[in-house]
């Protein structure tokens, strides 16, 4: 042991447990609650944000005939509203492209969904997820207008199909989201014992991804049957006579002057489109364990 060892004092190491708690209260965390003026705020931001629907549904029940002048509270115009013909059209039409399109865009989207998580790796496997996923940034006013022009060069009449085509375009990319979440977040060794025990790949698919895959598909749907029935922009482009949608037709009923009939058809749309995003919310809070 050389000299310099002999001298140089013991040095006490202070205990890990304590030094750790010492770091602790030395460092502690940005807390956002602590913030000031956040509970202000964020008070201002959730009132900004509901409380025009929340005059909306209050005014729906309004006696007055002008939605803007409060008199009383009343429910005849719910009764109004659904005696009207021309609000039964429109919702019957609304209901068959809405129907049509989360049918067409979920099948379609489904099987791009198998083709991308299940089919491997194979070139050009990463543009197609971006074309896939593309409507979903581009304006939907390009969409609309590059609509509206396709379906002017091959001369097709506008009408209920052309919305139902469109819609089906417009809705595949919320289709394929859910349903490609989902099934990346199943293990596929399942379908590999199902396949080792001599089923086919039908059936591997029939008896163990699909039921597994089934909430995804369904979440998609709805998700596509929502979207669908509240889009404007692209219905106003390629609707033709007798196939007006509820949307065009609030649309044109607004145009005149609001009246509580407009608001009544809105909280309608509004309590249905809540339904459909808390069911979706319902069948896809899980989606970020691993299905097993």
């Amino acid at each position: 042991m050389t000299d310099a060892a002999r001298t140089t004092p013991d040095i006490a190491l202070p205990d890990a447990k304590v030094a750790g708690k010492a770091s602790g209260q030395k460092r502690k965390g940005f807390e956002v609650g602590s913030f000031p003026g956040l509970k202000t705020w964020t008070w201002v931001f959730f009132i900004y944000l509901y409380a025009p629907i929340v005059v909306l549904v209050v005014y729906s029940f309004n006696a007055n005939n002008r939605a803007q002048k409060w008199t009383g509270f009343s429910t005849s115009w719910y009764a109004k509203a659904f005696s009207n013909d021309d609000i039964q059209s429109a919702t019957i039409n609304t209901l068959i492209v809405a129907s049509a399109a989360t049918v067409l865009a979920t099948a379609m989207a489904l099987l791009a969904a198998l083709a991308l998580a299940r089919g491997g790796r194979f070139k050009g496997s990463t543009a197609s997820l971006g074309l896939i996923s593309l409507p979903l940034i581009v304006p939907e006013i390009a969409t609309a207008v590059a609509t509206l022009s396709f379906f002017v060069v091959i001369g097709i009449q506008f009408g209920l199909l052309t919305l139902i085509i469109a819609h089906t375009v417009f809705c595949i990319p919320f289709a394929f989201l859910p349903i490609r979440a989902r099934l990346e977040g199943m293990d596929d060794t399942l379908e590999q014992a199902a396949m080792d025990l001599y089923a086919s790949r039908w059936k591997a698919f029939r008896y163990v991804t699909f039921p597994l895959l089934l909430p995804g598909i369904v979440a998609g749907a709805m998700l596509s049957f929502i979207i669908s029935v509240d889009d404007f922009i692209i219905s106003l482009m390629v609707a033709g006579a007798g196939s007006t949608t509820l949307p065009l037709y609030i649309y044109g009923m607004i145009r005149v002057g609001i009246s509580p009939e407009v608001n009544v058809i809105s909280t309608v749309m509004l309590l249905i489109s809540l339904v459909f995003i808390t069911a979706y919310w319902l069948l896809t809070r899980g989606d970020d364990h691993t299905v097993h």
